[in-house]
């Protein structure tokens, strides 16, 4: 109790010094205040929520050149929030360049990749069933992460980036919010993150590269604590009565997160600091299974039932567990996250038939007993249906938005028939 009353001050200093800082803009606001039966309960109190979106316009000329205008509503880089999976769009993108600046011959995305184990806590991989080779690749890896979220294959790319090259390069890039100290779903001690596995990459059964365990000489901790919610479940199970500190936990700020999906999207349109050394092919790459449906998906096969079209699809569909069909004209360029409570969209939505383009990030959190990981999250009741809502009004606004030239938008429009690609 005692360690409690000194650490919330800290906690309270922290949010009134963030929320101070927040930025909006009345388009957005007002977009949200049209629509109380969506939006009423949570615009009653967004602190509580801690709800930041931004929402930018996309014109075109006559020559298809894109000019973007971002709107802001209660952005605020000091105001944290986890961002879970989205921290899985960064590696994937770092995981690339890397392959691309080895320039070892016969090195390809799609070469085979063995994970070896020299230092505790890690784990070895060899085979991979699921891919259509057998054997584990990173585009393999980076195709789980874009179709379903796998966070294996995250820490798979985690390990051969390394921590410190992951971090100092993003950093380098201009994304300064970036602090990711740790792999997903593993809760290892925080040391051992700094180790990284030996890796090997294989071309017809021979070695052409292969890496050494490495250790990050870098500390990734928040230098003061996150402290947030009233108690946590810690990893023996026993619910402690203080707030949880994040400052161990990745973080990856909204802006960051807009900035980096247009990098991607439009690399012309950020300064060169900004944009990743990628190939034609990379590009096509990312774009194809950042907005393929897992039904579409050969291998792995993912059945509709248990994978339907919402379910890395936050943003007008509103997550897992709703059935209903992305309309074929519609597709989601995108990237989410959702842990404690927290749940995070950044999204590029094209619509073919109506020649409407825009980019939306948004996040949301939602943990009303604020204990953290005791599995109780208002994900379907708050959560989902926010971001499902929010996707739908902006959808709606730009259908009746008017353009000087209509965009084309032939370079997204892909072929997604049971896609079996390794």
């Amino acid at each position: 109790m005692k360690m409690y009353l000194l650490t919330l001050p800290l906690f309270v200093l922290g949010t009134t010094l963030s929320l101070a800082q927040a930025k909006t803009d009345k388009l957005l606001a007002r977009l949200l205040e049209k629509h109380p039966e969506k939006f009423k309960t949570l615009l009653a109190d967004p602190e509580k929520y801690r709800i930041q979106i931004l929402y930018t316009q996309i014109d075109r000329n006559k020559d298809n050149s894109p000019t973007f205008k971002t709107y802001r509503y209660r952005v605020n880089a000091q105001e944290y929030f986890n961002p879970a999976s989205t921290v899985k769009l960064p590696a994937s993108l770092m995981a690339l360049e890397k392959i691309n600046s080895l320039k070892v011959p016969g090195l390809a995305r799609e070469t085979t990749m063995l994970t070896d184990s020299a230092y505790q806590g890690q784990t070895t991989v060899r085979q991979d069933s699921t891919s259509a080779t057998g054997f584990p690749s990173i585009a393999h890896y980076i195709k789980k992460i874009l179709v379903t979220s796998d966070n294996d294959a995250y820490n798979r790319l985690y390990e051969f980036i390394g921590q410190e090259p992951l971090n100092e390069g993003l950093k380098a890039k201009g994304y300064k919010s970036i602090r990711l100290p740790i792999r997903l779903s593993r809760f290892l001690p925080i040391e051992l993150d700094k180790y990284t596995n030996p890796v090997r990459f294989l071309q017809n059964g021979q070695v052409i590269y292969q890496q050494r365990l490495v250790k990050s000489n870098r500390d990734y901790k928040n230098p003061i604590p996150i402290l947030m919610g009233i108690g946590n479940i810690n990893n023996e199970d026993q619910l402690v009565m203080e707030p949880r500190d994040f400052a161990f936990s990745n973080n990856f700020a909204l802006e960051d997160q807009h900035l980096m999906l247009r990098a991607l999207l439009f690399p012309e349109s950020v300064p060169a600091q900004n944009r990743f050394h990628l190939s034609p092919e990379d590009y096509k790459f990312l774009y194809q299974y950042m907005s393929q449906l897992p039904r579409e998906t050969a291998y792995p096969p993912y059945p509709e039932k248990d994978y339907p079209d919402a379910f890395v699809k936050y943003l007008l569909l509103g997550g897992p567990t709703r059935s209903e069909r992305l309309p074929e004209h519609i597709r989601i360029f995108n990237k989410i996250g959702q842990s404690y409570g927290f749940l995070t969209d950044n999204a590029y939505v094209v619509d073919f038939k109506n020649k409407v383009e825009f980019l939306l990030t948004a996040t949301v959190h939602v943990n009303e007993d604020g204990i953290y990981n005791d599995g109780k999250y208002e994900y379907d009741e708050i959560g989902f249906p926010f971001l499902r809502d929010l996707g739908q009004v902006v959808y709606d606004h730009e259908l009746k938005r008017k353009r000087k030239h209509a965009p084309d938008l032939s370079r997204f429009r892909l072929v997604y028939d049971k896609q079996g690609q390794n």
